[in-house]
C-alpha cells in the first residue's frame, strides 16, 4: 500500500495501543499508517473533530461513557459514507446490531492482528476504490457540463456571427462602391481645377476652409481604413465560429495552425501593450503539419486554457517590474509545431518566459481542483479538463517541463 492512511483505534484497554504499534511497526516506520487512539465514543467524536482526514474508525463494542452502537449512529450523522470495523466480545447478537448501524466489517475478541491486518488493508481499499470512482464521475459531470457549455457558447457565437456577417457585408459592399464614387468625383475635381483654374473668390474662400488639398489626399485613407476595420470585425467573427464549434460527435480533419491563430485572435486583447507593460511577443514556428484528425471544439478549448495560462503567468512575472524594466526583457509566447521523428505524431510547444512553476508543484498541475493562483483567479479545473480532452478523448499527450523563476513549456502530442 503506497497512499497514507489515518486510521482511529477506539478501545479502553490502554494495552491495546502498544500491540497495535508493536504489530504495525512496519507500517507506521514506512509512513503507510498513522493511528489515532480513543478510549471511549466521547473521546473518539474528539478526535474525529480534530482530525477531518481520517480514513477508517476501528471501535470496540462495550465501552464506558459512549459505547460502540451510539458511535456507529453519531458517525453516521457526522458522515454517512464512514467506513467502521468493529470489534465485539458479544457475541454475533452485538455483531449483527453493529452491522445494522452501518459498520462495514467486524472482528471477535479476542482479536487476531492478522485478521485485523487482513480487514484493515481490505476496507481501506475499498475506502480508496470508492474515493477513486467518486472523483471519476465528477471528472466526467464536469466535463460534460463544459461540453454543454462550449456547445451552447458555439451555437450562440455562431447566431450572433450570422447577425454581424449580414450588416459587415452590406457596409464592405458599400465602402468599394463608395471608394469608387469618390474617386471619381475626385478625378472630376481635378479636372475642373485644371479647366478652370480661377474659379472665382467665393470658391477660393471655400477651399481654403476646408483645406481641399488635405481632403484630396486623406479621404482614399480613410475609406482604406474603414474597410479594413469591416475585414478585422469578419476575421474575428469567423474565429468565434471556428474556435467554439460544437462537433463533438465525431472526429473531423483540422488544421492545427488555423486553430493556433483563431484562439491567439480571441485573445489579442490580453496581448496588446496597456500602461502596465508593452505589448506580449508571440513568436510562431510552424512546421508542415498534415490535417489532424479530431475535435476542433475540444482542441480549441486546450490552446485557450494553455495560452491563456501563459499570459497569467507573465502577468504574474511582471509584479513590481516598472514598464522599462519589462521593455527591457519582454515577454514572450513561442508557440512551434512539428512532427516527431516517426512521423506518427503531430506535436505542439507552447513557452512562455514567465514565473515557471515551482518543483512542489509540478507533479499537481494535472490534478482535479488543483490550482496555484490567488483565491478567485483560478478553478484547478483548466489543466485537469485538458489533459482529459487531449489524452482520453484524442488518445494524445499533454505534458509539461518548467524552470522554475525561467520559463515554462507545454506539449500537446496528437496521433496523425
Amino acid at each position: 500500500m503506497t497512499i497514507s492512511a489515518k486510521l482511529l483505534f477506539v478501545d479502553d484497554e490502554p494495552d491495546i495501543q502498544e500491540l497495535i504499534r508493536q504489530k504495525f511497526r512496519k507500517q507506521l516506520r514506512q509512513g503507510q499508517y498513522q493511528f489515532i487512539f480513543a478510549l471511549n465514543g466521547i473521546e473518539a467524536l474528539e478526535k474525529i473533530s480534530e482530525h477531518t482526514d481520517l480514513d477508517l474508525v476501528i471501535t470496540d463494542m462495550n465501552m464506558p461513557g459512549m459505547d460502540g452502537l451510539t458511535l456507529l449512529s453519531k458517525l453516521k450523522e457526522l458522515n454517512p459514507t464512514f467506513k467502521t470495523i468493529v470489534i465485539s466480545a458479544g457475541g454475533m447478537e452485538n455483531i449483527q446490531k453493529a452491522m445494522n448501524a452501518g459498520a462495514f466489517d467486524f472482528l471477535v475478541k479476542p482479536i487476531n492482528l492478522q485478521d485485523l491486518e487482513l480487514t484493515i488493508k481490505k476496507t481501506l481499499e475499498f475506502v480508496y476504490q470508492n474515493q477513486t470512482n467518486k472523483q471519476k464521475l465528477q471528472q466526467a459531470e464536469e466535463q460534460l457540463i463544459q461540453s454543454e457549455k462550449m456547445s451552447a457558447l458555439g451555437l450562440l457565437v455562431a447566431s450572433v456571427a450570422h447577425e454581424i456577417n449580414n450588416p459587415v457585408g452590406y457596409i464592405s459592399i458599400n465602402l468599394k462602391y463608395a471608394a469608387e464614387y469618390v474617386t471619381n468625383i475626385l478625378q472630376l475635381l481635378n479636372l475642373y481645377q485644371k479647366e478652370f483654374p480661377y474659379p472665382g473668390e467665393k470658391i477660393e474662400k471655400k477651399i481654403h476652409e476646408i483645406e481641399l488639398e488635405y481632403l484630396i489626399e486623406d479621404l482614399p485613407k480613410i475609406f482604406a481604413s474603414m474597410q479594413h476595420g469591416t475585414e478585422c470585425i469578419r476575421d474575428l467573427s469567423s474565429s468565434l465560429r471556428m474556435f467554439a464549434r460544437s462537433d463533438t460527435q465525431t472526429k473531423i480533419a483540422f488544421n492545427l495552425h488555423e486553430g493556433i491563430d483563431n484562439t491567439l485572435l480571441i485573445l489579442k486583447h490580453r496581448l496588446k501593450a496597456n500602461e502596465h507593460r508593452p505589448m506580449i511577443e508571440v513568436i510562431r514556428d510552424y512546421g508542415e503539419l498534415p490535417l489532424v484528425e479530431c475535435y476542433p471544439g475540444q482542441l480549441n478549448q486546450v490552446l485557450m486554457n494553455l495560452l491563456s495560462n501563459a499570459i497569467d503567468a507573465l502577468e504574474e512575472s511582471n509584479h513590481n517590474l516598472s514598464f522599462s524594466e519589462i521593455q527591457m526583457n519582454p515577454n514572450r509566447i513561442s508557440i512551434s509545431t512539428h512532427l516527431s521523428e516517426d512521423q506518427n505524431w503531430a506535436l505542439i510547444h507552447i513557452q512562455d518566459n514567465g514565473v515557471g512553476i515551482p518543483s512542489e508543484a509540478m507533479e499537481k498541475i494535472f490534478e482535479h481542483l488543483f490550482t496555484s493562483k490567488p483565491v478567485g483567479q483560478g478553478t484547478g479545473l483548466g489543466l485537469s479538463i485538458s489533459r482529459q480532452i487531449i489524452v482520453e478523448k484524442h488518445g494524445g499527450k499533454l505534458w509539461c517541463k518548467s524552470d522554475p523563476g525561467k520559463v515554462t513549456e507545454f506539449v500537446i502530442e496528437l496521433p496523425i
